[in-house]
Order: structure tokens, then C-alpha cells, then sequence
């Protein structure tokens, strides 16, 4: 099994998204994470850095500039996704990447605060 750390210029990234309410809320992550194609397409227009500020997490031993360098999605490259947030916290927890998950539990509290969404 991968190994990964968290990227710290993604979690900046990610929190900056949401200070600017760049986020949505309600969306099928299944449907809204970007498929190969939108990723080549965006990496055709933008650089390694620019892509690797969506990713939460970066294997361990993988080759810099490459796709498999960069896991767990969290935003369509517009936006950041409340439903990839949770996507990445349910698979970095099945995983057992503590590190991941934390983050991107906190970032899914931050985002959360900021839409004004609380307990009932």
C-alpha cells in the first residue's frame, strides 16, 4: 500500500478557497471530480504546483510532475467541493493515512463554519 503526506501548499490552497467562499456545497463528487481528461487538459494550461494544489495528499517515492505524485482530489479546479472533502477523509480513514484525514477533516470543519452549517 502508498504511503502519503500532506501537502501543505494544497491545505493553504484549500483554506484560501474557502476564505473566498469558492466552494460548493451540494454536488455528487462521483460526477464533479475532474475524470483523466480534464486533468491532462488542465495540466496542459497550468503548472505541476498549480495541479498538485488540489491534491491533499502526495505518495511517498513518487516522481515529482507526475500524476501519481498527487492523491486525494478535493476540488474540480475551479472550486473546492464539500462532497471531495469527505471523499478524502472516508478514504485516507479506510486507508489509515492519519495525517490526511486530520486535514482534511479540518478543512471540512473550516469550510463548514464558513457556510454557516452547525449542528441541529
Amino acid at each position: 500500500m502508498a504511503s502519503y503526506s500532506v501537502n501543505p501548499a494544497a491545505v493553504e490552497h484549500v483554506r484560501d478557497l474557502i476564505s473566498k467562499r469558492r466552494y460548493v456545497l451540494d454536488s455528487d463528487w462521483g460526477e464533479s471530480q475532474p475524470d483523466a481528461a480534464a486533468q491532462n487538459a488542465y495540466l496542459e494550461k497550468h503548472s505541476w504546483d498549480e495541479y498538485a494544489a488540489w491534491h491533499l495528499g502526495l505518495t511517498e517515492g513518487a516522481n515529482d510532475e507526475t500524476k501519481a505524485r498527487h492523491a486525494f482530489l478535493c476540488g474540480d479546479f475551479r472550486r473546492v467541493h464539500r462532497s471531495g472533502l469527505i471523499a478524502c477523509v472516508y478514504r485516507a480513514a479506510e486507508w489509515r493515512h492519519k495525517s490526511v484525514e486530520r486535514a482534511a477533516y479540518e478543512l471540512l470543519q473550516l469550510l463548514d463554519a464558513r457556510a454557516g452549517i452547525t449542528d441541529d
